[in-house]
Parts: C-alpha cells; sequence; structure tokens
C-alpha cells in the first residue's frame, strides 16, 4: 500500500520557485507587511497596483505560503463566514449590495490571475451543499438556503436542486437535494502564491523568506538579523500570528486535507462532477471537497482545538486522520470504489472571537492587521487585503465603506479570548454534542428528550461561530 506524502498537495507547486533572501539589513520603507500567505501578499499587490512608487517589503518567516494559505482546500467563496452580525442593522438593499460585493471578489480574483497571466487552475463551478447521507440533512441545507438569501445573496445564485435535479450534477449516495452557490470557484493554493510571488517580484516589491518577526515597536520591526522602519505595518499573519499584540485575540484551529490519486474515467463516471463544482454535505463536523484540474478528488474537515493551541507548523497527519476522511468522503461516493490517497496535510486557520474576518487599521499607530477567515480565506484574504490597500491610501471605494473594515486601535476592536482552560474546554464541549448529533442522525434515530436538546444546543454554538 503507498505511503501518503506528509506535505501539501499543492506544495508541489511551490518547489523550486525563485528564494528570496532573508532581511540582513536595517532598511526603511513605505510600508511593511508581516506574512507571505495571500493576505500579506494581496496587500502587498494592491498597494503597488495603485501606488506604483510605494516601497513594500514583505517579511516572511519560513518560506512564501508555508501557513494557512499552502494547506487550505482550494475554495474561492463569495460570501464571508459569520457574514450576518457584520449585517445587523443593514437595510434589505444594502445586505444585497454587500452580498453582491462578496459574490463579484471571486470574479475579481479570476480576473486578476488572468490579467497578471497565473494560471492557477481557477475554475468557477460553484457550490453543491448536499443532503447525501442522511434524511435530515434535507431540512438542514433548505434552512440554509434560507439564511442564504436572508443575508442578501440573490436568489438565482442560491438555486435548490431536487434530487433529480442533483444527480445530473454529482451522483451522492442518498441523493435528497442541494443548495447550488453559483458564486463559488476552486483553484491551486500552491499555483497562485508562485504567480503572485513572482508578479510582486517584477513589480519591484521586495520579499524577505526565513525573517520572523521578533518585536513590532512603533514604527519599527525587527528580525534577528534585521529590522524594517515603516509608516504603516501590515500583519498578516491570520492563524499563524505570534505576535503578543494579537495572540489572545485570535486563537488557531486545524483543518485537515486528503488528496487521491487522480481517479479513472470509469470513476469520475460513476461519481460525477463534470462540471467541478465543489461539494460539502449538511454536517456539523464541517467537510469540503472538489474535483481539481488533474482529476484527483481533495477532500478535507475541520479538525480540532487542542489546549493552548499554537500554529501547526508541521504538515504530516496522521493515518488516523487520513483514515477519517476517507471513508467520510467514499461514504458520500460510495460507488467511488477503493481510491489511493497520495496526500494528508494540515494547517491552521485563525478564529477570531468575534467568528467574523475583519481588515482593521490605527492610523495614529501606524499599525493594520487582517484575518479571522474561519477557514473561509482564500476568497476572504483577496478581498480584506484589497480593502485595506484602498483604506491605507484613503480611498473611497464601496470596500473601505463594508462593514468588515474598521479605524481604530487593534485590541480595542479585537475581542480576546477567554483564558484556557475556558477555551479548550469550550471547544471540546462543542465538538463532542456535535458528533452526538451526528451519530443520531446519520442512524435516524430520534430519542425523544436527548435529540431536540442536542439540535438546539448545537442551533446555539452555530449560531456563535458560523
Amino acid at each position: 500500500m503507498t505511503t501518503p506524502s506528509p506535505t501539501s498537495f499543492w506544495s508541489g507547486a511551490l518547489e523550486g520557485a525563485p528564494h528570496h533572501p532573508p532581511l540582513e539589513t536595517h532598511a526603511k520603507a513605505d510600508v511593511v507587511i508581516i506574512g507571505g500567505g495571500f493576505s500579506g501578499l494581496w496587500t502587498a499587490y494592491y498597494l503597488k497596483t495603485l501606488s506604483p512608487d510605494m516601497d513594500i517589503r514583505v517579511l516572511e518567516a519560513r518560506h512564501v505560503g508555508h501557513g494557512a494559505s499552502g494547506r487550505n482546500g482550494g475554495w474561492a467563496i463569495g460570501s464571508l463566514a459569520g457574514l450576518g452580525r457584520h449585517l445587523t442593522g443593514h437595510s434589505t438593499e444594502q445586505r444585497q449590495a454587500l452580498c453582491d460585493l462578496l459574490a463579484d471578489n471571486v470574479d475579481a480574483i479570476g480576473a486578476t490571475l488572468t490579467q497578471e497571466g497565473i494560471d492557477a487552475d481557477f475554475h468557477k463551478g460553484g457550490a453543491l451543499y448536499v443532503a447525501a447521507r442522511y434524511p435530515a440533512q434535507e431540512a438542514l441545507q433548505r434552512d440554509y438556503r434560507e439564511h442564504m438569501l436572508a443575508l442578501g445573496h440573490r436568489a438565482e445564485d442560491c438555486q435548490w436542486l431536487t434530487a433529480e435535479e442533483l444527480v445530473t450534477k454529482a451522483r451522492f449516495q442518498r441523493p435528497f437535494g442541494a443548495l447550488f452557490h453559483r458564486q463559488v470557484a476552486s483553484l491551486h493554493p500552491g499555483k497562485l502564491l508562485r504567480g503572485l510571488a513572482q508578479r510582486l517580484t517584477d513589480m519591484g516589491v521586495t520579499l524577505h523568506e526565513h525573517s520572523p518577526v521578533e518585536q513590532i515597536d512603533g514604527g519599527r520591526v525587527t528580525t534577528s538579523c534585521g529590522s524594517v522602519t515603516a509608516a504603516m505595518t501590515v500583519v498578516a499573519t491570520e492563524g499563524y500570528n505570534t505576535l503578543p499584540q494579537l495572540r489572545p485575540h485570535l486563537v488557531p484551529v486545524s483543518s485537515l486535507v486528503i488528496a487521491t490519486e487522480p481517479l479513472s474515467a470509469p470513476q469520475w463516471e460513476a461519481i460525477g462532477l463534470h462540471d467541478r463544482p465543489t461539494f460539502a454535505d449538511a454536517s456539523r463536523l464541517i467537510n469540503y471537497g472538489h474535483r481539481s484540474r488533474d482529476g484527483r478528488l481533495i477532500f478535507g474537515a475541520r479538525g480540532h482545538y487542542p489546549y493552548k493551541a499554537l500554529p501547526r507548523h508541521q504538515t504530516a497527519i496522521s493515518s488516523a486522520d487520513i483514515a477519517m476522511r476517507k471513508a467520510l468522503l467514499q461514504s458520500l461516493f460510495p460507488d467511488l470504489g477503493e481510491v489511493t490517497i497520495s496526500h494528508g496535510w494540515g494547517g491552521t486557520l485563525g478564529l477570531s472571537r468575534s467568528f467574523r474576518p475583519h481588515a482593521i487599521m490605527d492610523r495614529r499607530e501606524g499599525i493594520a492587521t487582517l484575518g479571522g477567515y474561519a477557514g473561509e480565506g482564500v476568497a476572504a484574504s483577496h478581498l480584506m487585503a484589497r480593502s485595506l490597500a484602498e483604506r491605507i491610501l484613503k480611498l473611497d471605494t464601496p470596500r473601505t465603506r463594508a462593514p468588515w473594515v474598521c479605524d481604530g486601535a487593534l485590541t480595542s476592536l479585537l475581542k480576546r479570548w477567554e483564558p484556557e482552560p475556558l477555551r479548550w474546554l469550550g471547544a471540546k464541549g462543542m465538538t463532542l454534542t456535535y458528533a452526538a448529533e451526528e451519530a443520531l442522525l446519520a442512524r435516524q434515530r430520534h430519542l425523544p428528550l436527548v435529540s431536540p436538546a442536542l439540535a438546539r444546543l448545537n442551533d446555539t454554538f452555530a449560531s456563535l461561530i458560523e
């Protein structure tokens, strides 16, 4: 039996990429960006595009794409985690305009990649949120569609598919129906990272790898071998933050992913997905997958929150974690048959205490940050970076007026997480109750007192973090 590679499938695209020398001088810049992932690179891209004479330096602790940007599932979603919190108090027209902005963000990514000549396997195939394992999932997905419409997403972008219509797109185990969200794409994160880093170099942005930041003091950012003094510092580390200023405000949560070897033509014929939509089912234990350009299934599921969690730097995941995700994938597609898992990897996403993404700038202190994507950062990082770049340059755009963009002190706008062991206990309790409800639903069992209580408790948890 072939042993899965302990590296991210996406990392192959980064092999042989140009290296960027460490920071070994005391330099000056207009803007210094900490973090060489999507958030940092897109911020640098839009700052340089809008202000070509700006001197920008990007400091990456390890290598470009080491963190969540090189370890995710490859979804670009035309929405935001926790969007309802951002829309509180907004009118129907305002909600729809903001949802249109989120939808347009997916197309903007594709258009920018085309414009810059970056082939990152971008494919807008939409997303299937399916009821495909047990009957109770149909009500969950219908409720989710109503939730999307209430937020302001357009009805034509959130179509309900009957079981018969779903079968024309994909052949799941037990197709009860699905929400088809049109404004979702898939892409190859490694190819995007490599292409974007190269484009930034061509534009005159200076990238430094293996330059972990040790301190931010006023306008001076210090590493072990050098420093950069700049009018504005952007912290773009998201779930891989280790800086004391933000550590209590953003906790790291694991997400684990597998990739199969390329499937055969008969296997694809058996399961469909010919239009390459992304897919997920109605499970509290979040899962996500899609068909890659080279004919693999990429499939992941939310991991866990360990006690006193730190950012996950190793990529390898356990054989048990791989087996769990393979079994879940095969339960969705029983006609898939036996498959070989080529890669299994894990990464860390950032979860803010307010459970919503943010782009915050403190112009008085000369510091800004963006993150809190809650696992949906491929598209959100592009939007937040573009919004923040425009805000730094004092531009007035629909993005800078959006509710996820704020001015003020970072630590006052970002809530602090509860101390340990409270947050670990909360995460552990939520995981256990989610798993218990999932087990009952999968077995189609209803316990008169237990089932409703679990559902109410988990609905409360979901309202907090979704």
